[in-house]
């Protein structure tokens, strides 16, 4: 029983231990669509929008709340992280064609624009609280969308 337990302990521990796994690992798998992809951004804006409301409010009582701010913030940074991710793994590395620029120059400049904007507004939302950017982000989002949605 004892030597169960120490295997099985050190199997959930060589779990653990690995590296996450990458959504975007640059192989023509397919599994991804952009419309999943797409929706993803969206839900890591929304959560970053949150985390910001949420930090801004329990820094009201930053001592009593220090813990959750924290994680807030940990997870504020990680979700903008995932946005700038996908950007460039995604869009920028795999979707974004550079031969779309002889049929409609202006298209794929504007992606392109846009792709930029989002991954710096995405570090501006780890840089602060601002709902503001958050915002800021989700219109960025949105307008990426409605431009790469056109193809």
């Amino acid at each position: 029983m004892k030597t169960y337990l120490i295997i099985a302990t050190a199997a959930l521990l060589s779990f653990s231990a690995s590296q996450p796994v990458s959504a975007h690992c640059q192989v023509p798998c397919g599994i991804y669509t952009d419309d999943t992809v797409l929706k993803d951004l969206q839900t890591h804006q929304q959560t970053i929008a949150k985390a910001m409301a949420q930090i801004n409010e329990l820094s009201k009582d930053a001592g009593k709340n220090a813990n959750q701010i924290s994680r807030w913030v940990s997870n504020k940074e990680s979700h903008a992280a995932k946005i700038q991710t996908t950007m460039l793994d995604y869009f920028l590395a795999q979707r974004l064609k550079p031969a779309e620029m002889e049929s409609s120059k202006e298209a794929y400049l504007k992606k392109l624009t846009l792709s930029h904007q989002i991954i710096v507004l995405a570090m501006k939302c780890k840089q602060t609280t601002d709902e503001a950017t958050a915002k800021q982000l989700h219109t960025a989002l949105n307008a990426f969308t409605a431009a790469y949605n056109k193809k």
